[in-house]
């Protein structure tokens, strides 16, 4: 029987203040969604999943329409490391740019299974590559732009004030307005090169991240008001958080209870409030990411086992059979 390859997926979050950016052109971002065969009501629904190719083609689509080459680049100025909600919290606890830089790529394909980033290093110098791997050919320059350009910008949160890159490479030809490309990158962006991604000294791998800021301090804030203010949101936001502490090894009651700033007797609490434990949200979590990791082949069974928080695969298969009565292998060769 011939395999049908699955195309790879994203999340709604990949394209976070795009109806912003559209209507500032002058464009119709709900048509413009619409014609990219995405639900412009699930916009609002930043985990939910949609065909990166869909993606990556309104972002083209938008570029040819207003004129400009730079749509990628105007939607990574407007990313923050806040946009990465849960995943920024995890970040922000790392030592070194080293360690934020694994996780970072360890979880890309949390949000968009068609981003691939890579680390690295040699002669002194280190190189975070980015790649946009659809399955098919097809226009990806916009895509490339942003991931670029929100690396740099989250790398630039991270690191000390004076962190400077060495050079911000693109492979594809200048921007033909660089106004935009130098207030990002100043002097550093190079053009026409091998590879797409941010250039900077290995020394500053192990440089000590920098202190919290304003911004992650406000979205910190809002996520505690709102585990404060709404029983129902602390089962969310477990959730949320166990999604992303799953494939760090560090996912517990305690670490959750840190990041959303309460003890763990207070999340046991509202958890039993709502019905539920710790140990039936992760369960639950681990399920809904296995259904999708298994069915989707992208992944080996050792892979999938990483990123759900299993020490090995043999581990990850008993879970699974006792989950949904079959083996993982059996559940993706029957095409669930």
């Amino acid at each position: 029987m011939e395999v049908v390859p699955v195309k790879p997926l994203a999340r709604y979050a990949s394209l976070a203040n795009y109806v912003e950016l559209a209507r500032s052109l002058g464009l119709d971002p709900i048509g413009m969604l619409r014609s990219a065969g995405l639900d412009p009501g699930g916009i609002r629904l930043q985990d939910r999943w949609i065909p990166a190719e869909a993606v990556v083609s309104l972002l083209e689509e938008t570029a040819a329409r207003s004129g400009r080459d730079d749509i990628g680049l105007r939607l990574a100025e407007l990313r923050r490391l806040s946009h990465l909600g849960p995943l920024s919290l995890v970040l922000r606890e790392e030592s070194s740019m080293r360690n934020a830089l694994a996780q970072l790529i360890r979880h890309e394909r949390m949000y968009n299974e068609a981003l691939h980033t890579s680390l690295q290093v040699a002669d002194g110098v280190a190189t975070v590559r980015i790649e946009i791997d659809l399955g098919v050919a097809a226009p990806d320059r916009q895509a490339v732009d942003l991931g670029v350009g929100v690396l740099h910008s989250l790398m630039r949160e991270l690191a000390p004030p004076t962190w400077r890159p060495l050079s911000v490479s693109f492979s594809h030809a200048p921007h033909v307005d660089a106004t935009l490309s130098g207030r990002m990158f100043g002097g550093l962006v190079r053009y026409d090169r091998d590879f797409d991604g941010v250039t900077f000294a290995e020394t500053d791998l192990d440089t000590p991240l920098s202190a919290g800021d304003p911004q992650m301090l406000a979205y910190t804030q809002r996520m505690l008001a709102d585990a404060a203010g709404n029983e129902a949101s602390v089962a969310r936001r477990t959730r949320q958080l166990v999604e992303m502490l799953l494939p760090t090894g560090r996912c517990s009651v305690d670490q959750v209870a840190r990041s959303l700033g309460v003890d763990r007797r207070t999340v046991h609490r509202r958890l039993e409030a709502e019905g539920t434990t710790f140990t039936r949200v992760v369960d639950d979590t681990r399920a809904g990411l296995a259904r999708h990791l298994v069915a989707g082949r992208r992944y080996s069974m050792t892979e999938i086992a990483v990123i759900l928080g299993f020490s090995s695969p043999s581990n990850f298969s008993r879970w699974f059979r006792g989950r949904f009565d079959c083996t993982p292998r059996e559940w993706r060769s029957a095409g669930r």
